[in-house]
């Protein structure tokens, strides 16, 4: 599949995947809380704005996710503050990306984050496009209603 991409930022990189294994491509950014040549760190109750400076043409029918490293949350406790992304087939503007860290700088080491830095991970996925409507009844399953910790620990 190929993914057009517009460069909205002269700071802006293509994505890249980092193995040829890797299931999602890197995501760098082009500006840090709108600053193309500071950088910030992310701390406890202040996230960091982080602008890729690049617009995706995704296919109909997809819609790019964008996650948070695995680095950043296992060695600084941050995290993409919505958790995950998504950009859908008509979004044409800017991808970007807030970064927020759960801990207070006491637990963990600092992220210092600046234009060129990888920020996040994404990968582009098929979404099927449903129809609704209402029913009666349900079909029934052994599990039925039964919720969280149902299954098990």
């Amino acid at each position: 599949m190929n993914v057009k991409i517009k460069q909205l930022h002269p700071n802006a990189k293509m994505p890249t995947y980092a193995t040829d294994g890797s299931g999602a491509f890197d995501l760098y950014a082009a500006t840090i809380d709108g600053f193309s040549k500071i950088g910030k760190t992310v701390t406890h109750g202040a996230p960091v704005l982080c602008d890729t400076g690049l617009a995706f043409e995704i296919p109909e029918g997809y819609g790019m996710f964008i996650l948070s490293r695995s680095g950043h949350g296992f060695k600084f406790d941050t995290r993409l503050s919505n958790a995950v992304g998504l950009a859908d087939a008509d979004f044409r503007g800017s991808v970007q990306v807030k970064l927020t860290c759960d801990q207070d700088r006491e637990c963990v080491p600092d992220l210092f984050v600046k234009p060129g830095d990888r920020i996040a991970q994404a990968v582009i996925l098929p979404i099927p496009r449903v129809a609704f409507e209402w029913a009666d009844e349900l079909t029934s399953t052994d599990r039925g209603a039964n919720g969280f910790g149902s299954t098990g620990a």
